[in-house]
């Protein structure tokens, strides 16, 4: 092939890779499509989320507080939230914008303190994250989580999922699975039009709005918070998209019940958290024991009818409950105190998968009531809450006593994993079918309906799990996400939140917080013992790929253009000389 032809060929070559770069970027303009090759889709947004991001009519700002010098693993969480904010950027264009900051950057001691207390007022948790490292360990506290700002409004974000007894590189791995719920719920609140209604129930011995103010202020960022005392007052739900009944002591009249049996069959959501055994910790400090009594509110044939039934019992849990202060000797006339595991009070790490309580922390009960489904074949029934298969029940009446204390025999928690919380959902049939009168069953004014439209109930057999504690001297308000003795984290108020963003949620966003990533951890036991083979093979490697491609395109070059040379030495001889 002469020289020309050659070069014409290259550039015929060079011409139709541009035309068809061109084209591609034109359709491309057009037709939007994006691949993601991994097995569990790591890098797709959900349709919902998908959705969300499209319709947004202004800029929602993201400023993430992952910037700075922090462990390996969190630079894994940084780079994972960079990359679902950049996903995010794809679909709804300039309506998402964010920056990377570090908070202490620049500060001083006293700047540093007043910033710390700045964030944890916005709501940010601080981490006290440590690093086992060959040379020791890494310590260094941070706000892994973000701000989320929209019109003026703001909502935390927190980006670390932490769970007890979780090693850190699986904590880290289930925030990532994470990120694209907790970042695209977050937006979906704010960008909301009008705020659901989440309504506390009043008149029969409820917590009080101290009893809860921790869990209303931070349902006030979303919901529209209210208390309601029924009164028998038909329309008095009027407006409510989901009810909370926490705790109530006295029994619930016949009129208030129907009110709440006919909000549920029109749609409406309820959460029950009930005590079904009365007992007081105030008894145990005075006098060591108290009684634990069965108190009857009026609910349980309605709860029955749908599904669930809070048992007479107390449960108890030698795996992981939470500490009590008790005095354990004297000491110059002093009493000396102590905090021991409380049985009574368990703490319930789900194993449940379903998005309520996926990856949650530990929740901290007091003196809960074992929960079981029942009849109603047409509701899906979903356990959400179980204690540990080191567990037992204390029938009531009974008596609670300190002296439990000092007899935790393994051999009387045998009793396996028993349910405390579960998850009702369907069109669920009135409690009160068949049992009105025809001049009422037929009133306009009462409107009265055997079953339901499709709707969803929680029921946990524990008042306390939605309480904080109050200080009585000052009234200060403990956070419920934590522990006032020991600071250990818990996970009550994530779940509040999530049982109450779950139930209001008709975009399907709330099912993203199922998505799952395979969790691939190298071993560190081979790592270490095969350091240098892999060194050796990361840095030789592609030297000899280098060396074998040249010697393969210098071969291939020889062999075309030597073939070339001697078919033109062959049609073109040379003259001899004379």
């Amino acid at each position: 092939m002469k020289r020309k032809d050659i070069k014409r060929q290259n550039l015929i070559q060079l011409l139709l890779s541009l035309v068809i770069i061109v084209l591609l970027n034109v359709v491309g303009s057009y037709v939007f499509t994006r691949l993601d090759l991994t097995s569990e889709k790591r890098y797709s947004l959900s349709p919902a989320t998908k959705d969300m991001l499209s319709n947004m009519e202004d800029v929602a700002f993201v400023r993430v507080y992952l910037e700075g010098e922090f462990p390996a693993g969190f630079k894994n969480l940084r780079n994972a939230t960079r990359e679902m904010l950049d996903e995010f950027r794809v679909y709804a264009g300039d309506n998402v914008e964010y920056e990377f900051v570090d908070p202490f950057e620049g500060a001083d001691d006293n700047q540093k303190k007043d910033i710390f207390k700045q964030l944890v007022s916005k709501g940010l948790k601080p981490t006290n994250y440590q690093e086992k490292l060959d040379a020791g360990e890494s310590s260094k506290v941070i706000f892994p989580g973000a701000i989320i700002s929209y019109r003026g409004r703001e909502l935390p974000v927190q980006l670390l999922q932490n769970k007890i007894g979780v090693p850190p590189e699986v904590v880290l791995n289930n925030s990532v699975q994470t990120i694209e719920f907790e970042l695209a719920n977050a937006i979906h609140k704010l960008t909301q039009p009008k705020k659901p209604t989440v309504t506390f129930i009043e008149g029969h011995g409820e917590l009080d709005k101290t009893d809860v103010q921790d869990i209303t202020t931070w349902l006030s960022d979303a919901y529209t918070v209210n208390r309601v005392q029924m009164d028998g007052q038909l329309h008095s739900l009027d407006g409510t998209d989901v009810v909370i009944v926490a705790k109530p002591d006295s029994a619930f009249s016949e009129k208030d019940k129907y009110i709440l049996d006919q909000f549920i069959m029109n749609g409406g959501k309820a959460l029950f958290l009930l005590d079904a055994v009365y007992t007081s910790m105030d008894s145990l400090r005075t006098s060591n024991f108290a009684p634990g009594i069965a108190v009857d509110v009026n609910l349980a044939d309605m709860l029955f009818k749908y599904g669930a039934r809070i048992n007479n019992n107390l449960v108890m849990d030698a795996q992981l409950a939470a500490q009590i202060p008790v005095v354990t000797g004297q000491m110059n006339g002093m009493p000396q105190q102590s905090l021991l595991p409380w049985p009574f009070f368990p703490v319930i790490l789900p194993r449940s998968q379903h998005p309520i309580v996926k990856n949650l922390d530990g929740i901290k009960m007091e003196f809960a009531n074992s929960v079981d489904t029942v009849g109603s074949p047409n509701i899906h029934k979903t356990i959400l809450l179980s204690t540990s298969p080191y567990s037992r029940i204390m029938n009531a009446p009974a008596r609670v006593s300190l002296q439990v204390l000092n007899d935790m025999d393994p051999a009387l928690y045998n009793h396996g994993s028993i349910p405390v919380g579960v998850l009702l959902e369907g069109k669920f049939e009135s409690v009160f079918k068949n049992r009105l009168p025809e001049t009422l069953l037929h009133s306009q004014d009462i409107k009265f309906r055997e079953e339901g439209e499709p709707t969803t109930i929680i029921v946990v057999g524990d008042g306390d799990v939605i309480r904080n504690d109050v200080k009585k001297s000052t009234g200060m308000i403990y956070p419920m996400d934590q522990d006032r003795y020991t600071r250990q984290p818990y996970g009550n108020r994530t779940f509040i939140l999530n049982a109450v963003d779950y139930m209001v949620d008709k975009s399907g966003l709330f099912t993203v917080r199922s998505k799952e990533l395979r969790l691939r951890l190298m071993d560190k036991k081979k790592l270490s013992e095969q350091v240098g083979t892999w060194q050796a093979f990361n840095m030789g490697a592609p030297v000899l790929l280098i060396l074998i491609f040249a010697v393969i395109f210098g071969w291939m070059r020889r062999k075309k253009y030597g073939r070339s040379t001697s078919a033109s030495s062959q049609k073109n001889p040379s003259t001899p000389e004379a």
